[in-house]
């Protein structure tokens, strides 16, 4: 899947330098914004749709992962207002400590502690719930110490929540996670898209008529940038309209953009049309895309419920 990310970053670097007059900065930014994908949106309507842990869904994740990881780290390198060698030693720094993490979430729990989250699974004590608040509470205020994106410590959080509850309570951690998903996607998930649509610029988008035409712009290069290469290097073995749905998902995108336009209005290299621009292609596609890559997609036999309960996402 490296070779997705490198072919829709090569073809998205040469689109903004064509776009943008050669502008190297401007470039890289815009370029970014158009590799990314919304995996935590995408996931749990395949999910959903009973298909996430069929060979199609599988595929989908691999190549979303690829699109919603690899901008962060290209924000780190590139858009930190770091050197290059010094973003890539705070890179490199921030990735030791996680690991450190990592290393001490596979330890072996001793007895009480899957007991303690057996015994407040439903009271009030909460304490494999709260434990994940205070792991993702340290992995923000970790990215932020270290001068990185947010996203990349939620992702850390994500990993070593997975990792502790299976392997200190697997019993308990499918409820567990689920737990934390209901306020992800019943609270927090719903927050961000109020606060995205109250910091839209709308008025920036229809004052000009750059602006406004550049939205469809935009919103054919994300199938474009995305898609096409998730289309070429798709496995043999997927149908036409399984690639096609592939095709759909991997160009879905709005978070990642939306942090990608703010740094580059806030450092002046995006005027703010062109971040409205981006924004507003990346509503359309989260609204448009999931639905038509569904449709796109043959039936397949939903799981039964255990099943279903057993693919909790660690977001």
């Amino acid at each position: 899947m490296r070779s997705d990310r490198a072919l829709s970053l090569a073809v998205a670097l040469g689109i903004a330098f064509a776009l943008t007059g050669a502008q190297a900065t401007k470039s890289f930014v815009i370029g970014t914004a158009l590799t990314s994908t919304a995996l935590g949106a995408v996931l749990p309507m395949l999910r959903d749709s009973g298909v996430l842990h069929s060979r199609f869904g599988t595929v989908v994740m691999a190549f979303g992962a690829v699109g919603e990881f690899g901008p962060i780290i290209a924000m780190a390198l590139l858009l930190s207002g770091r050197a290059p060698g010094a973003a890539t030693a705070v890179l490199a720094g921030f990735a030791a400590v996680t690991a450190g993490a990592v290393c001490w979430a596979l330890r072996p729990r001793p007895p009480w502690f899957a007991r303690i989250v057996a015994t407040t699974l439903h009271t009030s004590g909460q304490f494999a719930v709260r434990l994940v608040m205070l792991l993702l509470a340290a992995m923000l205020g970790l990215s932020v110490a270290f001068g990185l994106d947010t996203l990349l410590g939620a992702f850390a959080a994500g990993l070593l929540t997975r990792l502790v509850l299976n392997g200190a309570a697997p019993e308990s951690s499918a409820e567990v996670l689920g737990k934390i998903e209901a306020m992800g996607f019943g609270f927090l998930v719903p927050v961000f898209f109020v606060v995205t649509g109250i910091n839209f610029d709308l008025d920036a988008l229809l004052g000009g008529g750059r602006a406004l035409l550049l939205l469809p712009v935009f919103l054919l290069l994300f199938l474009l940038v995305r898609g096409a290469p998730a289309w070429l290097l798709a496995p043999r073995d997927l149908s036409l309209r399984e690639r096609t749905s592939l095709t759909l998902y991997c160009a879905t995108c709005l978070p990642l953009v939306v942090a990608i336009t703010t740094i580059g209005v806030d450092d002046g290299v995006l005027e703010k049309g062109e971040a409205a621009a981006l924004v507003g292609a990346a509503m359309v596609s989260i609204l448009a895309f999931p639905l038509l890559a569904l449709r796109s997609l043959p039936a397949h036999r939903p799981h039964p419920p255990g099943a279903l309960a057993e693919t909790s996402e660690s977001w």
